[in-house]
């Protein structure tokens, strides 16, 4: 894990100085298979490595049949678009990190990682433009006119290969709905790790985008994503780790991976009073009706 990764572990996932870094135990099996539509494969954490394969299996054991693996930068896009070419539980997400786009602007690069990621948008198993969006979290007042021209970008790189855009929004709601509504939303858009309140949710749900919770929405202290979740219509909802970030209660603060989904699925299925099996089905039936089949298209669009 970089220093920058570490940092994001820090302010996203609430750990202190010294963490537990072995992973959590294996929850019970779901009863209806689901997928992890957002997940990092490409950042390590924890004492023990894991492989790709390891960790799909792992994450297959307990109902989780496949992940969408997500780009920040274009190695680790390029990366993602690689493996789910050849991997029938893996499709690809690609984009720059909204965090990224300053960075890259000031050294002229941002229009040549734009392309990078256009082109990868391309192949048949990158199913998604993300994560992109806006982070006025960490990115100061100068910093923000490059992640606005990024993030537009990356809306019509997602509209023009008629694929869906994962958003990045951190501190950030009003801004990200004003884009959208001012560039114009691809047809299948996710809130990726959704963070707003309930009156967010709503308007977000009436555009027909689809609402993506994590582990956050586990923590204690974060009754407004359960007060969400609970006026979203279940046919915008989806489940996702951002692992090895955001790990779910009880375990908090130790590394996260796939195999984790269904501590967050239990979660919501009991704040929202409703069938396990029912709920399972509906997230898995939303996660296809966004991404398309994992089966499609495997050995073709590989890159060199």
């Amino acid at each position: 894990m970089t220093a920058g990764q570490e940092q994001r572990r820090r302010a996203e996932d609430g750990a202190g100085t010294k963490r537990d870094l072995e992973f959590p135990p294996a929850p019970e099996a779901l009863p209806f298979s689901v997928y992890d539509n957002h997940t990092h494969f490409d950042i390590a954490d924890g004492d023990t490595v894991v492989s790709v394969a390891e960790q799909l299996e792992k994450a297959a054991l307990v109902g989780v049949v496949g992940v969408v693996q997500v780009g920040t930068d274009v190695p680790s896009s390029a990366w993602g678009a690689e493996l789910a070419a050849v991997n029938p539980r893996i499709l690809a997400a690609v984009a720059i990190h909204p965090n990224d786009a300053p960075r890259l602007a000031s050294a002229g690069t941002l229009d040549d990682a734009l392309a990078a990621i256009d082109a990868l948008a391309a192949q048949p198993r990158v199913r998604a433009v993300g994560e992109t969006g806006l982070d006025f979290f960490r990115t100061e007042e100068e910093g923000r006119p490059a992640q606005y021209a990024s993030f537009e970008a990356h809306i019509e790189i997602a509209k023009r290969h008629g694929i869906a855009l994962q958003i990045h929004d951190r501190d950030a709601h009003d801004e990200v709905l004003a884009t959208l509504r001012r560039v114009g939303a691809p047809e299948k858009t996710v809130l990726h790790c959704f963070s707003g309140d309930a009156d967010f949710a709503r308007v977000a749900a009436d555009q027909g985008w689809y609402l993506s919770f994590a582990g956050t929405v586990t923590f204690k202290n974060n009754h407004h994503l359960r007060e969400a979740l609970s006026v979203v219509p279940r046919e915008r909802i989806l489940v996702e780790t951002d692992a090895p970030f955001l790990t779910p209660m009880p375990f908090r603060g130790r590394p996260n991976a796939s195999y984790m989904v269904p501590y967050t699925v239990r979660a919501m299925t009991e704040h929202l009073g409703a069938d396990l099996g029912d709920l399972c089905a509906r997230i898995a039936e939303n996660t296809v009706v966004v991404y398309g089949s994992w089966v499609d298209d495997i050995g073709h669009g590989a890159t060199s």
